[in-house]
């Protein structure tokens, strides 16, 4: 099999050839759902590989190396996602289960530590159980890079379709209660954390470390975890620990946690440089040799989904049916979704129900109906609680195809 970044690439130029065969320019992207969401349909393998992981259900994988696959939309149709729906996004090699058990046996350690820390202390995964009171939460985790399929001009890294994010319950303790146990230093700026994966090229150095401010991490929301759903951590999913910072790029929820630090500084690990940065003004699409200033993605855009409607299902016209998906606004909530059958020209005010808690999705439905048979698309737009509407198109372009919440379309026929 070809590396991923070979797969990619190939990806990339396929997708600019068809969009220059077919006239498509960055104004013309309604035509990307007759292809089905054209990064559901064709930048997706519909074939499960057969590096799959036998216990996960409704994915599309994207790569092996790293690991990565996206969850069918129709699949987050349930109010939480399911352990085995869950995305998969690595970006080194996952810890194999007899790595994890042979630690497991000698008592999973969590170190605290860092420059602004008082009293460095290293906890067992039983005493942070025993120790610390628990907490559970549904918390909405999605890539930076979620929606990438779609950006023009193409840009490099999985194209993904709509697929990477989940919202589920997670257990565990509260970071705020284990760093006041350790003592924060005035100091204290951000945190940075440490898995026990490996880089691809099997160096046992850490493939990414990143990290959130302070004040992100003293949130009640934010958890040092050990279960999900209910159940352990799914393997690939960072068993048998896993930083949770709900709202934020899931890149900051680091998995198969073994060391948190707290810093006097921005974290400096491994993906902190370059990676889940976008330009701090607005960069002419398609200028991959960007050098401006660049800022940290934290709290996620608004975004929504359809997830009861698939593509090339057939509506009966002009009867009434209902449209239904999930929304999510990074720390914000969704105070509004609008749903449209005729392109944006008019939309239908449709019901958002209340997060279960803070930085959880959102339930929404309306009902529509379709004048005739024939082809349409439907649309759906939400708004997050400080007025902002998801866009039509990607709203600012950047060279790596981060933040695409542009409105998810399905594409279904009259009959």
């Amino acid at each position: 099999m070809k590396n991923s970044i070979e797969s990619e690439g190939q990806i990339t130029e396929s997708r600019r050839g068809f969009f220059t065969k077919v006239g498509i320019t960055l104004l013309g992207v309604s035509a990307l759902p007759f292809l089905g969401n054209f990064a559901g349909s064709v930048a997706l393998a519909n074939e499960l590989p057969a590096y799959r992981l036998k216990d996960k259900k409704m994915l599309r994988y994207h790569g092996e190396k790293p690991l990565t696959a996206e969850t069918e939309i129709y699949a987050l149709d349930t109010d939480f996602t399911k352990p085995e729906n869950f995305f998969i996004r690595n970006n080194g090699e996952p810890p194999s289960m007899d790595k994890i058990k042979a630690r497991m046996q000698k008592g999973w350690t969590l170190e605290i530590s860092g420059e602004s820390v008082k009293e460095p202390k290293t906890y067992t995964l039983d005493e942070l159980k025993k120790k610390f009171k628990h907490y559970t939460y549904a918390l909405t985790l999605e890539c930076g890079g979620n929606g990438r399929g779609e950006v023009i001009p193409s840009t490099k890294g999985t194209q993904w379709g709509y697929g990477a994010v989940a919202c589920g319950r997670w257990t565990g303790v509260r970071v705020r209660d284990v760093l006041e146990d350790c003592g924060i230093k005035d100091n204290a700026v951000y945190i940075g954390y440490y898995g026990i994966d490996i880089k691809l090229t099997g160096e046992e150095e850490s493939p990414i470390s990143r990290g959130v401010p302070i004040k992100k991490a003293l949130e009640d929301e934010t958890l040092i975890a050990w279960s999900y759903e209910g159940k352990d951590i799914p393997w690939i999913n960072g068993y048998p620990l896993r930083l949770v910072c709900g709202g934020y790029p899931a890149s900051a929820s680091g998995k198969w946690l073994s060391k948190i630090v707290v810093r006097d500084k921005i974290h400096d690990g491994a993906k902190m440089l370059t990676s889940y940065k976008v330009p701090v003004e607005p960069v002419r699409p398609g200028d991959f040799n960007y050098k401006g200033e660049m800022r940290i993605i934290e709290s996620m855009p608004v975004k929504s989904i359809i997830t009861n409607i698939k593509n090339e299902d057939k509506i009966k016209a002009k009867k009434e049916f209902e449209v239904r998906g999930k929304a999510w606004a990074g720390e914000l909530e969704v105070d509004e979704i609008y749903v449209s059958v005729d392109y944006g020209v008019t939309w239908i005010k449709g019901e958002v129900q209340k997060p279960v808690n803070r930085l959880a999705w959102q339930k929404w439905s309306t009902k529509v109906k379709i004048p005739t048979k024939g082809y349409y698309e439907i649309w759906a737009r939400a708004v997050d609680s400080e007025g902002k509407s998801q866009p039509m198109v990607l709203a600012q372009w950047n060279p790596n195809g981060y933040l695409n919440n542009a409105c998810h379309r399905v594409n279904v026929m009259g009959v």
